[in-house]
């Protein structure tokens, strides 16, 4: 926890951030196109053929969709608990980007099923549990949206953000519980070809930065944007 009270200054944490987003912003450029590269030109699959290429974006995604839910159930913890300055603003800021990565999860997967279960949608435990994750997203955001008082609503997305993150492993484990027609993870698992994994990975790696940059872009802006009406409340009091 010290390291989390370190960064409770947000003067310090600016400082650290817009130190980091341009090599980060590098890094995501990089990686993405290395990673597409590869995705593109490697073999196409066997029996899916050239339509399994969406799986370069629907993995990733998919795995980002649940990564980012998961920090922002462990930074709403620790705003409720510790009363941590910058949590609820890590966990409000990573919202928006998480339902973004939930939704190119959806229409990735829902493409890459019309040829190989012939219907864009079924309903599937993975597919279903993941549709229910996006609607947390956006009942999350909603709260903020419907709350002015940020203490409030920063109190209720994070009990939201805490009772939704029990769909995490009903996502993870819906292949394995039940009979379902998405088929089971392998990719960290170690299981999916070479060929395919390090496209997929590198992908990952470039999603995750991408995350974390906007991320701390749109800390930034969440700061600032409460410090000038803190300013604006105290001149109106004035």
């Amino acid at each position: 926890m010290a390291n989390l009270h370190w960064l409770a200054n947000p003067g310090r944490f600016l400082r650290i951030s817009n130190a980091v987003v341009p090599y980060l912003a590098g890094l995501t450029v990089v990686l993405l196109a290395y990673g597409l590269w590869r995705g593109l030109t490697a073999p196409h699959d066997a029996t899916q053929g050239a339509p399994a290429t969406i799986m370069y974006m629907h993995v990733p995604s998919a795995i980002m969709s649940m990564t980012v839910y998961g920090g922002m159930a462990v930074a709403s913890a620790v705003a409720l608990i510790w009363k941590h300055p910058l949590a609820d603003i890590a966990a409000k800021s990573s919202a928006l980007i998480g339902a973004g990565f939930t939704a190119t999860c959806l229409i990735s997967g829902s493409m890459w099923g019309r040829p190989t279960w012939g219907t864009y949608w079924a309903w599937d435990a993975r597919l279903t549990s993941e549709l229910v994750l996006f609607f947390v997203y956006l009942g999350y955001i909603a709260i903020w949206q419907a709350i002015e008082d940020p203490q409030r609503a920063g109190r209720a997305a994070a009990i939201l953000a805490l009772a939704g993150s029990v769909n995490l492993p009903i996502i993870h484990y819906s292949v394995e519980w039940w009979n379902t027609l998405h088929q089971p993870a392998g990719l960290l698992q170690g299981k999916t070809d070479p060929v395919l994994a390090v496209p997929l990975l590198t992908l990952l790696a470039a999603f995750f930065c991408f995350y974390v940059t906007v991320l701390l872009l749109r800390m930034e802006r969440e700061i600032v944007g409460r410090k000038i009406r803190q300013l604006r409340l105290l001149q109106a009091q004035a």
